[in-house]
């Protein structure tokens, strides 16, 4: 065998063996294949067919699903929830009252569309006015609230764009107070989740008002147009919108097992559409969310040391059991971080925060909650620090002198 001929043999017997390892290898490492966690992000999400969507879990607004959810398009109707949030403001600040009569005029006759059917001159008690927005979507008494409130709808219309960049709406302009068509008249579903979600937190006593499913007036019986309302198990609101230039549109909200939910559909192109991916959404978000109880309410959480006190130590309670909405395979993934001093001084009071409790998840914060004093400590006199002070220092004395004695022996 000549000098080439072994070099080109001993290059195949390399080539095989090395194919060899490579097929070992690759057969071995189909017997340790690594499951990988699944992020939210990464879940399949169903189609939506509304040209714009949105899935917002409530009590950290965290956006768990969207489509073109950026995307400037007319609101029609849905305009009225912030109508509807300077309402109850104003209720809320004292500046009008449920059973103050609004006298209604000209231009509130005149507007067109969904209307409660007012009259010239008629005066109508303001809650009156707002469960024919919130119910019925009433148009005439859009205009009617914002008269009474800052004298013109125009004015009012300042105000409404004033809270949006208050609230962050950065891609919302209104220019009337029921959501008629203007060119100039628009908002994102993102936005819409941000001032429903702003709506249900601040005022959840006025949801019943949103899940009345018909309303009265004038002797003439009108019915809540949201789908969801009898239908869908927890729905308890909130809006629904058409016209010509916005489609079929809906925000929903529902709440079940503690959890609460909103979705946004714009510009669908039916109200069977708008339904649909609304219920999709809703289905998606209560199968696959469920809410974690970390630590339980009015149970001691920890103790830190007291200085200066009647009592050396003190315990930290919640006042509120620390949960959390999510993903149902990702609770096991959950942390908790405690953010207490070593001590405090006294006197304490009963319920003073004296520390926070942080659940997060992939050192993201979820939540955040106090922890509070469960007992009154007031400081201890002079003579008990005294022979407190004696006690502790014999005490220490006496420890060394053990540690010392052991160390002997």
């Amino acid at each position: 065998m000549t000098g080439n001929t072994k070099s080109k043999y001993k290059r195949e017997i390399f080539k095989k063996a090395s194919i060899s390892v490579l097929v070992f290898l690759l057969l071995i490492s189909s017997f340790f294949i690594i499951p990988v966690k699944t992020n939210a992000q990464e879940l399949s999400i169903p189609d939506l067919n509304s040209k714009a969507a949105l899935l917002m879990e409530f009590s950290r607004g965290e956006i768990i699903m969207a489509k073109n959810s950026s995307e400037i398009m007319a609101p029609a109707s849905l305009t009225k929830i912030m109508t509807i949030v300077l309402a109850y403001e104003a209720l809320k600040a004292g500046r009008v009252t449920w059973e103050e009569n609004v006298i209604i005029s000209q231009k509130s006759w005149e507007t067109g569309g969904s209307q409660m059917f007012l009259e010239i001159g008629q005066a109508v008690s303001f809650g009156d006015l707002v469960t024919g927005i919130a119910a019925i979507s009433a148009n005439d008494a859009c205009v009617a609230i914002a008269e009474h409130l800052y004298g013109s709808e125009e004015f009012f219309v300042q105000e409404m764009n004033k809270k949006a960049r208050e609230l962050g709406m950065k891609n919302s302009l209104f220019q009337n107070s029921s959501g008629l068509p203007h060119p100039e008249h628009y908002t994102t579903a993102e936005d819409v989740a941000v001032v429903t979600r702003h709506l249900i937190s601040n005022f959840p006593e006025h949801l019943k008002l949103h899940s009345q499913t018909e309303f009265t007036f004038n002797d003439i019986k009108q019915y809540n147009r949201n789908p969801l309302l009898g239908r869908y198990p927890g729905a308890d609101g909130l809006k629904t919108g058409h016209t010509a230039e916005a489609g079929h549109c809906l925000v929903g909200t529902a709440t079940q097992g503690g959890l609460r939910f909103i979705t946004v559909t714009l510009n669908a192109s039916s109200t069977a559409e708008r339904l649909k991916d609304t219920e999709t959404m809703l289905n998606y978000a209560f199968r696959n969310y469920i809410l974690k109880s970390m630590l339980p309410q009015d149970e001691i959480i920890t103790t830190i040391r007291v200085t200066g006190g009647e009592e050396r130590q003190i315990n930290l309670v919640l006042d509120q059991p620390a949960e959390v909405a999510i993903l149902f395979e990702r609770q096991e993934d959950l942390e908790i971080r405690y953010n207490v001093p070593e001590s405090v001084p006294a006197p304490l009071e009963k319920g003073e925060m004296l520390g926070k409790v942080e659940i997060l998840l992939d050192g993201e914060l979820l939540l955040e909650t106090p922890l509070l004093a469960e007992t009154e400590i007031n400081k201890a006199g002079f003579v008990s620090l005294m022979f407190r002070s004696f006690a502790d220092f014999f005490s220490n004395l006496w420890e060394k002198a053990i540690d010392t004695l052991g160390g002997l022996f």
